[in-house]
């Protein structure tokens, strides 16, 4: 019962890392607001899931890169629980692109997602959190944002994940002492969004890790259950890698 008494919020938690994420989170105690956009039956099934396992959960609609969906987000989840302890911007979509190939509207829809989303989940989130002098944000970037190889086949989103880790250490500074804010960097996990992948772009990456395989979604939430509880304390603007040693290749 590591988080027990939390509250936790993680958008896109409806399907893959976020799922898992919100499935360990309350095992270990939390109780969750499940954000979603597109993916309602999941979300509330998920809900349904934590409540039957004793849990408290509620599944939230809203859209990371629309401000007045974020506020409906955060005050339904403040109605519910009465505070948020633990942010975690998992939101994120990927959309194909070379630098020469990507437009104007996979560029602005990628970085209002993946990057947008996350500022200003955090920036509604973070005065609560201050208020009481203590919270976790944990933003999941990717090793794309670390590798010069994922830029080549998908500049937008690799520009993102990056935009996420200087985020990360920007609003760790901000928010310290009182809030700590660290980053995930997962390599290709098994999510949807990795199944939609080429089979080109789903080999390189389990060539280049040490490990040889892709990781699953639980391997994540571990790491994101560390750096969401008391254990992580000491820990702040920090980038974790988990990518079977792919990023350092």
């Amino acid at each position: 019962m590591r988080l027990k008494g939390k509250v936790a919020l993680i958008t896109g938690a409806s399907r893959g890392i976020g799922h898992s994420m919100a499935k360990l989170f309350a095992q270990e105690g939390s109780k969750e607001a499940i954000n979603f956009l597109k993916s309602e039956k999941e979300a509330l099934d998920l809900a349904e899931e934590i409540r039957k396992q004793g849990g408290e959960a509620i599944a939230i609609k809203a859209d990371v890169s629309n401000l007045n969906d974020i506020k409906k987000m955060i005050q339904t989840t403040m109605a519910e629980f009465g505070t948020i302890d633990i942010l975690v911007n998992n939101a994120g979509i990927i959309l194909s692109a070379t630098f020469l190939d990507c437009t104007d509207e996979i560029w602005d829809k990628t970085m209002d997602v993946n990057l947008k989303g996350a500022f200003l989940c955090s920036r509604e989130v973070a005065p609560i959190m201050l208020e009481k002098k203590r919270g976790k944000i944990i933003n999941i970037s990717s090793a794309s944002g670390l590798t010069e190889r994922s830029a080549v086949g998908n500049t937008p989103y690799a520009v993102s994940k990056a935009g996420l880790i200087g985020l990360t250490r920007s609003l760790a500074v901000n928010l310290g002492p009182y809030v700590n804010v660290n980053a995930i960097c997962p390599g290709l996990t098994e999510t949807d969004m990795a199944a939609s992948l080429k089979p080109e772009r789903r080999r390189k990456p389990i060539e280049e890790s040490i490990v040889k395989r892709i990781g699953k979604p639980k391997e994540i939430a571990h790491a994101a259950l560390f750096l969401a509880s008391d254990e992580s304390d000491f820990i702040t603007a920090e980038i974790m890698t988990v990518a079977g040693g792919r990023a350092i290749r």
